[in-house]
């Protein structure tokens, strides 16, 4: 069966991330110095602000908001295009397509291992630790179901928008460029390092109408809401289910396409 296949990735991958604990007590570590930044850059802002709210949003609520955001980019990371485009490299993307497997999926999958590690090392310490320190400000409720849901759709429209990057390193042939800009992208307009609602009005308009805010501004907007209304629900929801299929139709027609263009530049 297909899953027994899945599942025995997802085994090997968990095995893979626990034989790096160094690698992820270091990426703990650099997340606290990020954190600790943050704090103070936008406790300076908040303080040079009239009032203790502004664009709808308090201290603790941006503070949260960008402190989970910090946790969910380290959940849902994967490095995709640098894979891909060292396999396109070195030649070896040949031989990872003679695998039983659909190339896209198999390379999902070999990352789902690093899904559960990252769940208990990285998000599910933060979520703990955000509650206990702002006094329980996240509500608990039904909110906490769609924002499963809507991280689920986050990471499928991540890694599709990284598996189309990659393809083009089919034709590039280079990988730190693209990957660089692309980052840049996703962690601005997704909100990851700002709140979207802190954007000024026209690009905040434009934002809302493209896949990245998608990937983290959604699911942290369905969490925070304490009382989401279901057409919230279905508004934010339904648009990141919408850029999931446009997004992973186009990356697998744009990948059959690009196949034409492997050259074996490896042994």
């Amino acid at each position: 069966m297909k899953i027994k296949k899945y599942l025995t990735l997802t085994r090997a991958g968990i095995i893979e991330s626990l034989n790096f604990r160094l690698a992820i007590l270091i990426m703990i570590a650099g997340n606290l110095l990020y954190l600790i930044v943050v704090y103070f850059l936008w406790k300076s802002i908040f303080a040079s602000s009239e009032t203790g709210v502004v664009n709808g949003m308090t201290f603790t609520d941006t503070l949260i908001y960008l402190v989970l955001a910090t946790a969910l980019f380290n959940f849902m990371e994967m490095y995709t295009v640098w894979d891909m485009g060292r396999n396109i490299q070195s030649g070896k993307i040949v031989l990872d397509l003679l695998k039983p497997m659909e190339y896209r999926s198999y390379l999902f999958w070999s990352y789902s291992g690093s899904f559960v590690t990252n769940f208990f090392f990285t998000v599910l310490p933060t979520f703990m630790v955000v509650i206990i320190v702002t006094h329980g400000a996240i509500p608990f409720g039904i909110n906490l179901l769609f924002f499963a849901v809507s991280v689920i759709l986050g990471v499928m429209i991540n890694y599709s928008i990284d598996f189309i990057v990659g393809t083009i390193c089919l034709y590039t042939e280079s990988i730190w460029g693209i990957n660089i800009m692309k980052q840049v992208i996703v962690l601005l307009l997704s909100g990851a390092t700002v709140p979207i609602v802190f954007f000024p009005e026209p690009l905040k308009t434009i934002v809302y109408y493209l896949p990245f805010q998608s990937i983290y501004n959604a699911p942290l907007t369905l969490l925070l809401s304490r009382n989401p209304s279901y057409e919230t629900v279905l508004i934010i929801i339904g648009t990141q289910l919408i850029w999931c299929i446009i997004i992973t139709a186009f990356g697998k027609i744009f990948w059959k396409k690009s196949l034409r263009q492997i050259t074996v530049n490896g042994g």
